[in-house]
């Protein structure tokens, strides 16, 4: 398998379920997985470094009448650096940018709120458990991983307006000491096609305000197939599981948080050439009965970019 099939398969795995996704407050949190998006399930495997950029927007509303609700809106830009020791284990860093706008309305009357500064970034590790023999033309056909890491508290959170601390959900970092781990695994099912499943878990912590974010389960599923010497085309499914808010210490939850959502994601990818790769897709919101309270997530647009830096 060539450096190219390497990194468009591995872009496949944004559904890999955020084995090291982007730590979005859960309120706005998608699935998917920024890391394997960026640099395919076969990225470990690769020594050396590996350099990916990443833009996000996403939306979500919470409340449904007219007059009352509220609607924010986060633009996101993301570095991720990656480094092989060996052919079983990379390292990962992964530095976030957020700007949000908050939207509510309430009693007719609009009122407007932004921030924008550093999210947490995250560092991590990634190991391969165990992988199959070569096999011909097919590579090595089946592999497993496991990944283990911490989302810190360095970004952005006690941002205000008119000299107040804004919203939680408005601020670019959580402020809370995330630890996340899982378990993800690929087979090669031809040379010019590839499946892919991961399930993981991200334990939340409690910011300096009292504020915890409800902690999250992901599962996800992909196919990769290559149409061309240039072009690959993938289709995810995504599910998330969250739990509830906690406003306080106390442990008083936020009603319209958490719950469960499914998505379906197309992408396309395009191997320039010279080690770099074009990526592009849109994360729909396909079943949102599970989600609790009044809330409503829309369409999760993705653009990004890879270098692959050959030793």
């Amino acid at each position: 398998m060539n450096l190219r099939m390497h990194v468009s398969a591995f872009s496949l795995g944004v559904v890999l379920a955020g084995l090291a996704g982007p730590a979005w407050a859960c309120s706005i949190c998608r699935c998917g997985d920024a890391t394997f998006n960026a640099l395919g399930v076969e990225g470990v495997g690769l020594t050396g470094l590996r350099v990916a950029f990443d833009w996000y927007e996403v939306e979500k509303t919470q409340g449904v009448r007219e007059d009352e609700f509220s609607e924010i809106r986060e633009r996101r830009s993301t570095v991720l650096l990656a480094y092989g020791l060996s052919d079983r284990f990379g390292v990962f860093a992964r530095v976030p940018y957020s700007e949000r706008d908050l939207t509510e309305i309430e009693g007719g009357e609009s009122e407007q709120l932004h921030a924008s500064g550093f999210a947490d970034p995250e560092v991590y590790g990634q190991l391969r458990l165990w992988a199959s023999d070569l096999e011909g033309d097919v590579g090595i056909r089946t592999s497993v991983f496991a990944v283990l890491g911490v989302k810190t508290n360095w970004g952005e959170n006690d941002a205000s307006w008119g000299g107040e601390r804004l919203d939680e959900h408005v601020q670019p970092g959580t402020g809370s000491t995330d630890s996340f781990g899982g378990l993800s695994g690929s087979y090669q099912v031809d040379p010019r096609s590839a499946v892919f499943v991961s399930a993981q878990y991200r334990h939340t912590g409690r910011n300096d305000f009292g504020y915890r974010y409800g902690r999250v389960s992901l599962l996800n599923l992909a196919y990769e197939r290559k149409l061309s010497a240039r072009w690959d085309a993938v289709l995810e499914a995504n599910y998330r599981d969250a739990g509830r808010d906690e406003v306080d210490e106390s442990g008083v939850t936020d009603a319209d948080t958490g719950g469960s959502i499914a998505y379906l994601t197309p992408r396309v990818l395009f191997d320039v050439g010279g080690g770099w790769v074009l990526r592009a897709s849109a994360q729909i919101p396909l079943s949102q009965s599970g989600l609790n309270g009044e809330q409503e997530e829309k369409t999760v647009l993705n653009v990004g970019v890879t270098k692959v830096f050959k030793e």
